[in-house]
């Protein structure tokens, strides 16, 4: 089975300079069904990115030759795939910067196969819901091609999947030196937010802003936008909830395929990636944070969508 058969549904890029870490990944990746293509440097995993045009793509932070950064930025410019940063910088600032480049989630090394799977996983349950949801509405303007590459995607995560009852086995950790986990955080005091109505013909509207989950396409005033699958996701589930407020906590965990229970685990880097998500997703709509024409910051609870007057 080719990429071009599937048309990048199974198929994902490894870049990464690490033999060992590429080999690992490599079986990680096959053993959940994916069809793989690896390189061991930025060049020849641009390359192979626009070649395959793969759902996901790992994305290595320190390699020779241009950066996992700069690698993000060029395959921004011409790809959609479900990036993930791995890196062993353990600062918050080259998270930051992973994030800002066009990266939809990232992971810090070491860290374990399962925390890769359980993110990819959800990024697929939420990708078959969306196009189950799809089929089920009858909505004209929706195509098979256009649908089958419209889900919006990915999320920070750093828990294991919610699913797990109990802890597993320890699982062996990706070669690089030991970086602590975040502290928990403070709860966040906000319930979840209820879905307002669609706009007509499965469009969502409000100032100038259009948005067509089903064809992932977004609009400024006429003007096409190019948000990534995490800032597309966002700004939908903003769009969707109106002038309900949504919490970062409440934001991760929507990304991520869970509904709002206050029992799983939202770290403090997770609550951070979603604030640099809005910060881009801002930056392309040309607001400001603090006099927003779409997107309003609630101080010390979380977010919702201006009012329309």
């Amino acid at each position: 089975m080719t990429a071009n058969q599937t048309n990048g549904e199974r198929t994902a890029v490894i870049i990464e300079d690490d033999l060992d870490i590429r080999q690992l990944l490599v079986e990680v990746l096959e053993q959940g069904g994916f069809e793989t293509h690896s390189a061991g440097n930025g060049l020849d995993g641009i390359e192979l990115v626009r070649r395959h045009d793969p759902i996901v793509t790992t994305l290595d932070v320190s390699m020779p030759g241009i950066d996992g950064f700069e690698a993000a930025r060029r395959i921004r410019a011409f790809s959609g795939t479900y990036l993930i940063m791995l890196t062993a910088l353990g600062e918050e600032a080259d998270t930051l910067i992973g994030l800002q480049s066009g990266a939809d989630d990232y992971l810090v090394k070491p860290f374990r196969p399962r925390e890769l799977r359980a993110r990819i996983d959800a990024m697929l349950r939420r990708r078959e819901r969306e196009r189950e949801s799809a089929d089920a509405t009858p909505a004209a303007v929706v195509t098979a091609e256009a649908s089958d590459d419209s889900a919006a995607l990915g999320a920070p995560v750093t828990a294991a999947p919610a699913e797990a009852s109990a802890p597993p086995a320890p699982e062996p950790l990706v070669s690089a030196p030991a970086v602590p986990g975040p502290a928990a955080p403070e709860d966040e005091a906000t319930a979840p937010a209820a879905p307002a109505a669609d706009g007509h013909d499965g469009w969502y509207e409000h100032r100038g802003l259009r948005l067509q989950p089903e064809m992932h396409l977004a609009s400024l005033d006429g003007e096409q936008l190019e948000l990534t699958r995490s800032e597309f996701e966002l700004l939908r589930l903003l769009m969707d909830s109106g002038r309900r407020v949504r919490s970062k906590a409440d934001l991760a965990l929507s990304l991520r395929g869970e509904s709002y229970v206050t029992s799983y685990y939202v770290s403090d880097a997770d609550k951070r990636a979603i604030e640099v998500h809005l910060a881009n997703l801002r930056r392309k709509l040309g607001e400001s944070a603090t006099q927003p024409n779409w997107i309003e910051t609630v101080r010390g609870v979380g977010y919702r969508m201006t009012a329309e007057d």
